[in-house]
């Protein structure tokens, strides 16, 4: 079980808190603080839109400290949980500020996550409180969370939105009355675990990923700078707000920067076209999908989106086809791959303009605002070729929620082990190549998964591959491709073998399998389940032959 003893056991030495507010890095301040600021100052400022919902700076505090005297009221205190499991409404920014106002850390779950997952989460963190919707989509949330209730101690209470309550759950809209009597607010601390985010990991567990006042700031200042916006540019929000480029860019911008978010509950690429032409839309960041989907309807609307400056396209794998194809079809060369997890948000920023189009396509970025390093299986440093990326900066994460967690994540010298391979390209860029568990080891040599895929995705007739390795008697492993075909054209082994010969790749890296399917498992935030992919195709491989 875990106490709030471990969520100070992870908080940043006196020593590191020191150096990074010294030298400016760190600000000293909550996002109570700029709540407070930003409804002082601008309070009229429409800073959030979700549909027919406006939302402003002063009607966002105004709520959450109604919203925040009841949850004290409820008896909740510096240091619990709130979780909250909901789409991209506004009310998700009234729910983040009331949180922060009393000191309690919220947890934010991808309303994708089901019975199984959510109760572990739950019971992990120890929430006191969830807010969810009755029911969004096909999914009846209300009637989930009431089986789970019995076997979750100590969730206190559930808080129904847009929508009636079962019995024993309470109306968000009740909440927004102010109890009465004053609510001793908490003195913040800005170094102190504000959010728990559970990572969609393609295998194990899920870890509870905490972060900081400090760290979630200093992420969004550093993305701000590097890409030119400007307060009061709008950004389009279609990622859930409950991953963490959602969660940061769509609630928290706005008042650490100035920004506005156009919030989306649900990904439409017409509507999104729409949208980022109505209100001038600068900035938006996603996954592949995402970028795929808004150029084909750009497209067919005959709009070049003029307004768009920044597509930070990560999370997931990107075709580099995909970003020129954007940057060519898009008036502003405006799109550019990132990388970074939730551990280390955005750790490279890409690469902007029309003399960098070719790095923003081919690489994954500009490494800006951390140190990196590449070891070796021995943990040794790699100045030239392949190598782990090790990552450390001011928005790295605190640490997991779980000590045992912890064990093997950072090094003695504060890099965080990502489980990513990559190398240095350029002065500061670099390119992910692969994953430390996802090389195909065949016949005793090593085969990066990635730049298969990367060769694949160059093909016209493919939309999306998944390169894993397969089952052999006599090289152990071998490779297979899983693809989304881009029309009816289903090119086989031999015609890959051409096609990948002419772009330069050994033979040896040929698929000597080709799986057609119209999707791919995928976890929360996009990334492909290559873990159910090889459970797949070991089964086909194990079958008799008929």
């Amino acid at each position: 079980m875990t106490t709030h003893q471990d969520l100070k056991s992870v908080e940043p030495s006196p020593e590191r808190i020191d150096r990074y507010r010294t030298s400016g890095v760190w600000r000293n301040r909550t996002l109570a603080d700029d709540a407070r600021d930003s409804a002082k100052q601008t309070p009229d400022k429409v800073l959030w839109v979700e549909s027919d919902n406006h939302l402003t700076a002063g009607a966002a505090l105004t709520q959450a400290e109604a919203l925040a005297s009841n949850l004290y009221a409820m008896g909740l205190r510096e240091g619990d949980v709130v979780s909250f499991q909901l789409p991209n409404w506004t009310e998700t920014v009234i729910l983040d500020i009331a949180c922060v106002l009393l000191g309690l850390v919220v947890n934010p779950v991808v309303p994708i996550y089901r019975n199984a997952e959510l109760a572990m989460i739950l019971a992990d963190c120890e929430a006191k409180v969830l807010f969810i919707p009755e029911k969004f989509r096909s999914i009846d949330y209300a009637a989930m969370v009431a089986d789970l209730r019995p076997n979750l101690p100590e969730l206190q209470h559930v808080v129904v939105l847009r929508g009636t309550p079962h019995e024993g759950m309470l109306s968000f809209d009740a909440l927004m009355d102010p109890a009465g009597g004053d609510v001793p607010w908490p003195r913040q601390r800005p170094e102190a675990a504000k959010m728990i985010l559970y990572t969609s990991g393609t295998t194990g567990r899920p870890k509870g990923v905490l972060h900081s006042h400090e760290t979630v700031a200093r992420g969004l200042s550093a993305c701000f700078d590097h890409w030119g916006l400007k307060a009061d540019d709008w950004t389009l929000m279609p990622s859930p707000v409950t991953h963490v480029t959602g969660f940061s860019y769509g609630i928290e911008w706005p008042l650490i920067q100035g920004t506005r978010t156009v919030f989306m509950d649900q990904w439409n690429a017409d509507k999104a076209v729409h949208l980022i032409d109505a209100y001038n839309v600068a900035s938006t960041i996603g996954a592949t999908p995402f970028l795929a989907e808004l150029v084909g309807a750009a497209e067919k609307a005959g709009s070049r989106l003029p307004s768009l400056r920044v597509f930070g396209c990560g999370g997931a794998a990107v075709p580099p086809a995909l970003i020129r194809k954007a940057n060519k079809v898009l008036e502003n060369t405006c799109a550019f791959r990132v990388y970074g997890s939730t551990e280390v948000p955005v750790v490279t920023l890409g690469y902007l303009g029309d003399a960098n189009a070719e790095l923003a396509s081919d690489t994954d970025g500009e490494i800006v605002d951390y140190e990196v390093q590449l070891v070796d299986d021995a943990g040794l440093t790699v100045t030239e070729g392949e190598g782990e990326v090790l990552a450390r900066g001011p928005a790295q994460f605190l640490g997991y929620l779980r000590p045992e967690d912890r064990v093997g994540a950072v090094n003695p010298d504060g890099y965080f082990l990502t489980g990513d391979i990559g190398r240095y390209v350029q002065d500061s860029g670099l390119i992910i190549t692969g994953r430390k568990k996802d090389l195909i080891i065949r016949g005793g040599e090593n085969l990066s998964a990635k730049e298969i895929e990367d060769a694949l995705h160059q093909h016209a007739a493919v939309t999306e591959a998944a390169v894993i390795s397969m089952p052999h008697d006599r090289l152990g492993e071998t490779v297979c491709a899983y693809v989304i075909p881009s029309g009816d054209d289903r090119p086989g082994i031999a015609d890959f073998s051409t096609f990948l010969g002419q772009l330069g790749l050994a033979r040896q890296k040929v698929p000597e399998r080709i799986e057609y399917v119209t999707d791919l498992p995928r976890t929360a935030s996009g990334k492909v389940r290559k873990d159910v992919l090889r459970k797949k195709i070991a089964k086909e491989v194990a079958r008799p032959a008929r």
